[in-house]
């Protein structure tokens, strides 16, 4: 395996000099925590205000990790990413919205969604969020709930609330199934989770029967979830179906922690980021060692964990391209792991959100606070644009 992460001319061959210059000038923003902070709390502010900054908006964060404000504004970056042997994971970006229409459309955008990606040659998965189907409400009484049958209480609305639900996640997964589409689950809030791994599994039996067209999301930020992992596998052998699992650290860790310290509860956490990197790894030699029955999507900014995948493909003498390993990056993000892999042939995507510029804010902001929170990962994102930079200076 002839690999390296360290390759910037691999990795911006996409971009212009422009384009670079413009995006070490956000990062090199995003390096200052107190600025990233006062920027997080003014912007959706000022836009419920109405002030005219979606501009400046649209020109600098959204450019740098969202696709477009619709699904044919994405088409050109899919294709771009396409010439490069990156695949895309599209997602609709919108966050936050309550109530049974809101969710009724919602589910009819993503099986639009799906529909698209179908009529394109490199989107091979969509990504949806429960909470874009549910309440919150809802989801949290359900986990709270007794591991009953129905996994609810005994609550006519409650269970009529819940049976829109699964039919919304049905209708989603037989349009995905009927077009060879994944369908990439999203994690979410330790208190809401239950009743969505069960729901996502109950989707696995049904449609993962021949390949996998569902996956879970497993955050191994937190120390139960290896466990979970392990768990679900036992599930899909005894039940006959392959186990789709994405694979991720975590997005909501700082929450997490509060939520905990103020229900004054155990946290989800693991207590360092090297007991996660130590679940992560292991949870990647799992899923490795039992491909065959197994699909899984390798979500991580971490080089190492990128490198154990790429390495263990090789040691089992398996194709790079082997149907069932999937790496993926977030859009604007570590691209010096993303081109490099699909130089060598590994299955490799960008993660490409999309919605209007006002619906699409929760995901940007979260972006700036993780590139500040993530140890390195701002550091390690100018750096790789500076020597690109460097480089094409010196030709």
């Amino acid at each position: 395996m002839n690999i390296s992460f360290e390759n910037t001319q691999n990795a911006f061959a996409y971009k212009s000099t422009k384009a670079l210059k413009r995006a070490k000038l956000l990062f090199g923003f995003m390096g200052y925590p107190t600025l990233v902070q006062m920027g997080t709390r003014l912007v959706p502010t000022l836009l419920k205000a109405g002030l005219p900054i979606k501009g400046i908006i649209r020109n600098t964060i959204f450019k740098q990790f969202v696709g477009g404000e619709t699904l044919a504004e994405t088409i050109p970056v899919a294709q771009m990413l396409a010439e490069h042997g990156v695949d895309v994971i599209l997602d609709y970006g919108v966050e936050g919205k309550e109530g049974e229409e809101s969710f009724d459309h919602a589910t009819q955008v993503f099986i639009d969604v799906i529909n698209h990606a179908a009529s394109q040659k490199n989107i091979p998965f969509i990504s949806i969020k429960v909470t874009g189907l549910a309440s919150h409400e809802l989801l949290q009484t359900l986990h709270e709930a007794p591991r009953l049958r129905s996994g609810i209480h005994d609550n006519e609305m409650e269970q009529a609330a819940w049976d829109r639900v699964r039919e919304r996640m049905y209708a989603i997964c037989e349009a995905a199934a009927e077009k060879n589409i994944g369908v990439l689950v999203d994690a979410e809030e330790s208190w809401i989770q239950d009743p969505i791994d069960r729901l996502t599994m109950e989707m696995m039996a049904e449609f993962n029967k021949q390949k996998a067209v569902v996956f879970n999301t497993i955050q191994l930020y937190r120390h139960d979830r290896l466990h979970f992992l392990r768990i679900s596998h036992q599930i899909a052998e005894a039940q006959g179906f392959v186990l789709g699992l994405k694979l991720v650290r975590g997005a909501y860790m700082e929450k997490e922690r509060a939520v905990a310290l103020e229900k004054n509860k155990q946290s989800p956490i693991q207590i360092s980021k090297e007991a996660t990197d130590a679940d992560y790894d292991e949870a990647v030699r799992f899923c490795m060692d039992h491909i065959h029955s197994t699909a899984v999507i390798i979500a991580s900014h971490n080089e190492q964990s990128n490198l154990l995948g790429a390495k263990l493909l090789d040691e089992m003498m398996l194709p790079h391209n082997h149907p069932h390993v999937h790496f993926s990056q977030l859009y604007g993000m570590s691209d010096t792991i993303t081109f490099n892999l699909a130089k060598e042939g590994f299955n490799v995507s960008k993660y490409l959100p999309f919605g209007p510029i006002q619906d699409v804010i929760p995901y940007l902001m979260r972006r700036a606070q993780e590139n500040t929170s993530v140890s390195g990962q701002t550091g390690r994102e100018l750096l790789q644009l500076k020597r690109e930079l460097a480089r094409r200076k010196s030709l």
